[in-house]
């Protein structure tokens, strides 16, 4: 019998798994041909430890040393900057002080982005604390770590049966199956779809689209030095990526799971927003992509065993700081299932317990 099966190979999953394979035998299912296929795969991959709720800022600043120092470390610089246009005094004001963000002369600002179009822009900060997360290298680093401790990490295993057992659960996939001890659901937008098969009361999620647009430089520009920008009202955001750019309208709206798309008329109005802060007009884009970012109801991650039945454990509603968060929050995992003490507050550790919602 495995001791730890997780249903997910996103990084909420592969993270999981890389903290349990020490403890015991795992086995990782992920129903796509590949790691990180959904939202894990569809990240704006940046690490900016002041961005989210108290927990998720919790979880992130405990996560910093692992990104930056772990295997070799996953980060490089990034930068992000707020930009706001004139008028929006009182608005970016309280957008610099939720995200504890400097102001900037514009003239800095303009000097970092030179295509900010100063006939409308009228606010920037900065924070130079913000890096891009080599996602895949984080994924595959974790899923090899699974495997050095004699864990295996199975792609392209559809979940169609879980029973529960009196020593554990079975879980059929590929009409094989596998018996485990214990049950972890890292399964994303999916998670309250593999709660019922379990006979687990779903939590209610809501998987939430976001749109993005890879567009061509800017005027030619390199790019490859300027911060990711980010719209005070949190309505679009923007960047950089292997010399081109990608642009976000920012949306959450609900939707069903599933193998998401962008929206076009969504990616336009986003675009649209982009280009009020801008000189250079958008007039191609090369590509464009969705992901489904899932929260649960309160917003805070859902990091532990189920009210219901302690041997089902939720690593779930990362609602889009999956990457920032994992090193801590599969830490916790571990810790809860090794019976050790977690370096995590006690109110943090409140914010994350599926008992908040018994």
């Amino acid at each position: 019998m495995i001791d730890f099966l997780v249903i997910g190979g996103g990084i909420g999953g592969t993270s999981a798994a890389a903290r349990l394979a020490p403890l015991g035998k795992t086995v990782l299912l992920e129903r796509e041909p590949a790691l990180g296929y959904h939202a894990s795969g569809r990240s704006a991959a940046l690490f900016e430890a002041n961005y989210g709720l108290a927990s998720t800022v919790a979880l992130s600043e405990a996560s910093a040393d692992f990104h930056h120092n772990a295997h070799g470390g996953f980060l490089s610089p990034r930068g992000l900057m707020l930009v706001g246009k004139k008028g929006e005094e009182s608005e970016f004001h309280a957008a610099c002080d939720h995200l504890n963000m400097q102001q900037i002369a514009l003239d800095q600002a303009f000097d970092m982005v030179p295509i900010l179009d100063p006939e409308t822009v009228g606010f920037a900060g900065h924070h130079g604390e913000a890096f891009d997360i080599d996602t895949d290298l984080q994924i595959q680093t974790f899923a090899k770590i699974t495997r050095s401790h004699g864990g295996e990490v199975l792609t392209g295993q559809t979940v169609t049966a879980i029973e529960r057992l009196d020593t554990g659960w079975r879980v059929t996939a590929n009409d094989t199956d596998y018996e485990a001890k214990t049950l972890f659901n890292a399964a994303g937008a999916w998670v309250d779809e593999i709660a019922r098969m379990a006979g687990i009361a779903p939590l209610g999620f809501t998987p939430m689209r976001r749109s993005m647009a890879r567009i061509p430089a800017p005027g030619g520009h390199d790019i490859s030095g300027w911060p990711m920008m980010l719209g005070i009202k949190e309505d679009w955001y923007a960047k950089p990526d292997a010399g081109k750019l990608l642009v976000s309208p920012a949306e959450e709206h609900p939707q069903e799971p599933h193998d998401a798309w962008a929206d076009d008329m969504v990616l336009a109005e986003g675009l649209a927003r982009y280009e009020e802060h801008v000189t250079e007009e958008v007039t191609r884009l090369e590509s464009s992509w969705a992901g489904l970012r899932t929260f649960s109801p309160d917003r805070n991650l859902v990091l532990g065993p189920a009210v219901d039945d302690t041997a089902f454990f939720w690593v779930s509603g990362q609602g889009g700081y999956g990457f920032q968060t994992a090193p801590a929050a599969s830490q916790l995992i571990a810790d809860i299932v090794a019976g050790h003490k977690s370096d995590l507050d006690d109110v943090t550790l409140a914010a994350l317990n599926p008992k908040r919602f018994a």
